[in-house]
């Protein structure tokens, strides 16, 4: 026992002198530099990579709320923002942000937005598949599929929700409350239930021309020309 102890000391304290070698004082590392390396990509990198080069975005501010406390000093003001981001491509997404100053407020909303961006499918590029309904907190909103030339019939931040995504006709309705944040709400819940007639044929098991045909407003002989153009 006397000699293992022996010999396991003299090992036990190489290790422990190889491993202060490595760290070094101060946190450096074996290059003796400080802190983390910098060839690694931090969240910032990742975020930007996942983001299309070239692509643009629509940035609209819905609403901004100002409060105040008062101290010893006098009041201190903060800025809450809430910004609807999208690509006019079928992608939108919100975000609230809160700072001191309403810049760094309404940047930090849409980075916030741009991290919650949904793919909505829409109909011709121009206006929804079918009817919706979205509901959250005390918001209730209808949101129905309109014919070409009928244009965005919704106000306030359901506009700015719709102009973002890219849809030129819809009609919509709001009831129950005209608080921005609901009402914001409420229209992504009746847009997450939005479903193409190619991810329905999917599901069923059918084809598109067979769910086409059933609806009153395609003729027959259009039902197949309709059908061959459904991309998404």
């Amino acid at each position: 026992m006397a000699d293992e102890t022996q010999i396991d000391a003299p090992e036990a304290e190489a290790v422990e002198t190889e491993g202060r070698g490595r760290r070094g004082r101060g946190g450096q590392g074996r290059d003796g530099g400080r802190g983390r390396r910098d060839d690694r990509g931090g969240r910032g990198n990742r975020r930007e990579a996942r983001q299309e080069p070239g692509e643009e975005l629509i940035e609209k501010l819905v609403h901004i709320n100002r409060v105040s406390k008062t101290v010893k000093g006098g009041k201190r003001f903060g800025f809450a923002a809430l910004v609807v981001v999208g690509d006019g491509k079928g992608r939108v997404g919100f975000g609230h942000g809160k700072a001191r100053e309403v810049p760094e407020a309404i940047s930090k909303g849409t980075a916030a937005a741009k991290k919650a961006m949904v793919r909505v499918p829409l109909r011709d590029g121009r206006t929804l598949h079918h009817d919706g309904f979205g509901h959250f907190g005390a918001g209730k909103v209808y949101v129905r599929s309109a014919p070409q030339g009928t244009g965005i019939i919704a106000g306030g931040p359901m506009r700015a929700v719709f102009e973002s995504l890219g849809v030129a006709d819809v009609v919509t309705k709001s009831v129950g409350t005209n608080n921005p944040y609901n009402m914001i709400r409420a229209t992504f819940e009746a847009l997450k239930e939005q479903a193409s007639p190619k991810a329905v044929a999917q599901r069923r098991g059918k084809k598109i021309a067979d769910l086409i045909g059933r609806r009153g407003d395609v003729s027959g002989a259009a039902v197949q020309v309709e059908a061959d153009a459904v991309t998404e």
